[in-house]
């Protein structure tokens, strides 16, 4: 599976990120403040933090100017960081998708596409990436009732193409934790539920796939705040990035504090929940208890 089948290990946005990184870490080693690189390359300083943190595309002759005003004279070097740059502005598989798809959320599937290992935690609806397209697009209809069925095919279509990432070659880790009310609600009614317990139930066997559920029972927990996903990379020089979903925006917290912050939530669900060997069994039990629809 290509690159354009399901999103490549190293995405645009993440090519951005490593480009940005290289950038700050040869500005600082060169002495040189943002505000002198905004001025070389005719930019304010905010849009040197910007470029740095990967969150705007790159112009090959910008980046060309900071790496001669950073003292990189090395031809390989050089080259290597231009075509960085040039790969960086490539766009991902989603991108044939700009029609439904917010620029909010295309970050968010650049980063999902590059990570080694993704956790999460939902409390309202099973977990994308492991949704049954029946499923999926009930959840659909309830964002976008009005929407055309075209259209609301093509969100449907997006989210599939989305969990390709899980069966691919050296796929990410995923580890969801799931409120027992989100395996309960009967999203689409009983029959679809019934495929999609069924479906969560078999996803179990994976082996890069942990599922956990925190039961009625643990009452109040440590992310009573609401869903969030946590997204590690393989390049020690990308932090982790928390993804905390909105109803029209999104937020990504990459600052020391807020991913400790949410790293303990994480590690507190993960023992209130229901150990992973005991998943199949709940998923058992909820689906043993759906009445035919």
């Amino acid at each position: 599976m290509g690159p354009a089948e399901g999103g490549s290990t190293a995405g645009p946005t993440v090519l951005r990120m490593l480009l940005g990184a290289q950038l700050r870490r040869l500005r600082e080693s060169s002495a040189v403040t943002r505000e002198g690189a905004g001025w070389e390359i005719r930019a304010s300083e905010s849009k040197i933090s910007r470029m740095e943190l990967g969150r705007v595309g790159f112009k090959e002759r910008d980046v060309a100017d900071l790496l001669t005003l950073y003292g990189v004279s090395a031809r390989e070097e050089r080259e290597a960081l231009l075509k960085l740059a040039r790969d960086a502005n490539s766009p991902g598989w989603w991108h044939r998708y700009g029609d439904v798809l917010p620029n909010w959320f295309q970050s968010y599937l650049g980063l999902e596409a590059a990570a080694v290992r993704i956790r999460s935690y939902e409390v309202q609806f099973v977990p994308g990436l492991l949704q049954t397209r029946d499923y999926a697009r009930a959840v659909v209809l309830l964002g976008h009732g009005q929407a055309a069925p075209a259209e609301i095919e093509r969100r449907v279509a997006l989210r599939m193409q989305r969990q390709r990432l899980l069966h691919r070659e050296s796929p990410p880790q995923l580890w969801a934790v799931v409120d027992e009310a989100a395996l309960r609600r009967p999203i689409g009614g009983a029959r679809v539920m019934r495929e999609q317990l069924s479906a969560l139930i078999e996803s179990t066997k994976a082996p890069n796939i942990r599922l956990q559920v925190i039961p009625f029972a643990a009452g109040g927990h440590a992310a009573a705040g609401g869903a969030f996903t946590i997204l590690r990379f393989g390049d020690r020089e990308l932090p982790d990035i928390v993804y905390i979903e909105q109803l029209t925006s999104a937020l990504y917290l990459d600052k020391r504090d807020d991913l400790d912050h949410y790293a303990v939530a994480m590690e507190r669900l993960c023992v209130e929940a229901e150990p992973p060997e005991r998943t199949p069994e709940i998923l058992g039990g909820i689906l043993d208890g759906l009445h035919p629809g």
